[in-house]
């Protein structure tokens, strides 16, 4: 998965916003202000690419343990947040994608009431 596939993957979602918040490198997609996948830009272009994406804490353990390529949140909280490697082997842009929806569907979830409907709104 090239960085303008990952891009578009997550701004093709409803609500979602892209910032850099922490830095200059640190790509941040939002759904209505709240984070749910980052990339570090100046590893990516290394030929490092990874994500961080949010994840149910039972799946993520499962997802460590199957695939080499997954490891626990690097800089996050490690029982919520995957670091998916996307150039590993075992991790297909399939399962990339199927993480990134994992990810925003989780945190639409934790969304007050008032704040999904705003999203159904959109």
């Amino acid at each position: 998965m090239h960085i303008e596939q990952f891009r578009d993957v997550c701004l093709l979602k409803k609500g979602v916003s892209e910032h850099f918040p922490f830095d200059e490198v640190t790509l941040v997609f939002k759904v209505m202000g709240k984070m749910f996948a980052l990339a570090g830009l100046d590893d990516w272009e290394k030929g490092n690419q990874k994500i961080n994406l949010k994840c149910d804490p039972e799946w993520a353990i499962e997802l460590r343990e199957e695939y080499e390529g997954i490891n626990a949140g690097y800089h996050m909280n490690k029982k919520l947040w995957n670091t998916v490697a996307l150039n590993s082997a075992d991790v297909s842009d399939e399962l990339a994608i199927k993480l990134i929806n994992h990810s925003y569907d989780l945190v639409v979830k934790g969304l007050s009431k008032k704040v999904q409907k705003e999203l159904e709104d959109l």
